[in-house]
């Protein structure tokens, strides 16, 4: 595939224009390698680890959630060069859809209502809100890893779900309005839950978004490179 071609399906599939502000100028096409695509690797994160991976691979191109340069790059030194050294050697593009891919019909937040079995959706800001038919204990079996719960619930009869970090009352608000008992998400600040609708079931920034990564990589025949955090939970 010419990586003329593989824009225009990306583009088509996650707009630009559903981004958040703060993405602009860190989705799209970020790295330009080989124009000649014949192998696509797909991860959450352009990790050093990930990019090892594909690299063994032989990857033309790594489409990811996260862009790796997150901030105005003034200088190449430390992790930085050291990830990109491996990157531009190869000839490696690098991909990325954050928000817009979050927005996306078939996104993030769509593989998530459909990973949990919600119903009757509705969208919200960023996210959306559903029936639900299953406790908590199965919301983290189906996730693949813990969650904590703050407040007190063990079967959200109306779930919001947002994927990443979008424990935002702002949204938790939208969420109330459409009838949510709960509402799932990553990264919660004691500060915000003291002042939350509602209870609130905090999973890992991986679970909830490295299920849409390893479904578009399924539905493009793409490789999927895990590499989720190593998480100990004590008692």
């Amino acid at each position: 595939m010419d990586v003329d071609t593989f824009v225009v399906e990306m583009e088509h599939l996650a707009p630009a224009e559903l981004a958040e502000d703060f993405d602009a100028g860190k989705i799209g096409l970020i790295v330009e390698g080989k124009r000649n695509l014949k192998t696509i690797c797909c991860a959450l994160d352009a990790t050093p680890a990930v990019v090892k991976k594909a690299v063994a691979q032989k990857a033309d191109m790594l489409v990811v959630h996260h862009t790796p340069l997150w901030s105005p790059v003034t200088s190449l030194t430390g992790p930085t060069a050291s990830l990109m050294r491996d990157v531009l050697s190869h000839e490696m593009n690098i991909w990325v859809m954050h928000t817009n891919f979050d927005r996306a019909g078939r996104g993030v937040n769509d593989c998530l209502a459909e990973l949990l079995s919600l119903t009757n959706t509705e969208p919200m800001s960023l996210g959306l809100t559903g029936d639900c038919t299953i406790p908590v204990s199965e919301i983290a079996r189906r996730l693949g890893g813990p969650v904590r719960v703050w407040g007190k619930i063990t079967k959200p009869k109306r779930l919001a779900v947002v994927g990443g970090s979008g424990f935002d009352l702002s949204i938790m608000m939208d969420a109330k309005a459409l009838g949510a008992d709960a509402f799932l998400s990553a990264e919660l600040k004691h500060s915000t839950y003291r002042s939350a609708p509602m209870a609130c079931i905090e999973a890992t920034h991986y679970a909830l978004e490295a299920p849409a990564m390893e479904r578009l990589a399924k539905n493009y025949g793409w490789k999927f490179i895990a590499d989720p955090p190593v998480i100990s939970v004590l008692p």
